[in-house]
Order: C-alpha cells, then sequence, then structure tokens
C-alpha cells in the first residue's frame, strides 16, 4: 500500500511559514516595534494643543445643500435669529473660535489677542481681545468680525492670535499670509 502525500495548503499570511507556523523575520521586528509605537500614539493623542483656531467664513445668505450637514448646521446657527434680510446681512462675515489649554501659573490672569487685517483695510493690523480670571486652565474665546466691519473692511486676510498668561506671551498661531 502506498503511502498518502499530506496536502499542505499554501501559507494565507505571508507572515508565516509552512506547516509549522513559525513566524518570519519580519514580524518578529513588527512585534517588538509595534508596542513602542502604540506608546507613542497614545501619548501624541492625549497632549490637547494649547492654542486651537477654528475659523468659519459666512460668505452668503445661501444655506448649504443637504448633503453637507455640518456646513449647514453651522450657518443655521449663525444665523439664527435674524429674522430680515438687513438683519441676515450684518451677520455675514468671519467668526473665529479660540480654543486655549494652559495652567503653566494658573494665579494669573489670561488675556487672548487676535490681530487681523482686512482687505480694505490694507496693511493697518486692527486687534480684538477677551480676558479671563485667574485659575482658568482652559477657556473659549469668541471673536466676530461681521456687520458693518465686514461689509465696510472687506473680508480677513491675515490673522494671529496670541494667548498671554500674566504679561508673557504662552501661545500664538497665524494664519499662511500673517507676515
Amino acid at each position: 500500500m502506498a503511502k498518502a502525500k499530506l496536502f499542505h495548503p499554501p501559507a494565507l499570511f505571508p507572515g508565516w511559514q509552512g506547516a509549522g507556523m513559525r513566524l518570519n523575520g519580519r514580524v518578529i521586528r513588527f512585534a517588538k516595534i509595534f508596542p513602542l509605537v502604540l506608546v507613542a500614539g497614545v501619548l501624541a493623542g492625549c497632549a490637547s494643543p494649547m492654542l486651537d483656531v477654528r475659523p468659519m467664513h459666512l460668505r452668503n445668505l445661501d444655506i448649504a445643500e443637504p448633503e453637507q450637514p455640518m456646513i449647514r448646521g453651522e450657518q443655521r446657527q449663525l444665523l439664527y435669529g435674524a429674522i430680515g434680510v438687513r438683519e441676515q446681512e450684518q451677520r455675514l462675515g468671519h467668526y473665529y473660535v479660540v480654543l486655549w489649554n494652559e495652567d503653566s501659573s494658573p494665579e494669573d490672569p489670561v488675556r487672548v489677542v487676535f490681530e487681523y487685517q482686512q482687505a480694505a483695510t490694507a496693511s493697518r493690523v486692527l486687534r480684538k481681545e477677551q480676558s479671563f480670571p485667574p485659575y482658568q486652565a482652559s477657556g473659549r474665546a469668541e471673536f466676530r468680525i461681521i456687520g458693518d466691519d465686514y461689509l465696510k473692511g472687506g473680508r480677513v486676510l491675515a490673522w494671529r492670535c496670541r494667548l498671554f498668561r500674566g504679561g508673557r506671551e504662552v501661545a500664538s498661531r497665524h494664519s499662511y499670509l500673517w507676515d
């Protein structure tokens, strides 16, 4: 009687070899490095930015298509309560939400300064600021360039946002065109 040959199906995974299911060198190296990459990714994901600026430009009164629910919701929120066309036109402009997180010296007050240049003001830098009490480690500031400021001054071409704790600057963000 002849011996039957054992059938070994082809490897489904390239990292496995033969019937013994031994790992090859590439997978072993990856298995050694993977925990370090995982820990670094988790730590980087947990670290929040010290200063985050989220711009929104409401250009016209046309509401976005239903296929864009996030933009549509943002537009409806900004236009909420404006009944007449004139009131809605006064809501056109640039909206900036600044999120900050800084607790290096919590006994000092926080000041968020927003500087910007508009199309009609040429190189003149305009400025808005908000102050927050001491012992506040994080917060949210909103800056609006809307109404006559926007309709007469034009769109915002460049901006810079700075965070001050006490009297010293601790964080800064700016647009691409800010010099």
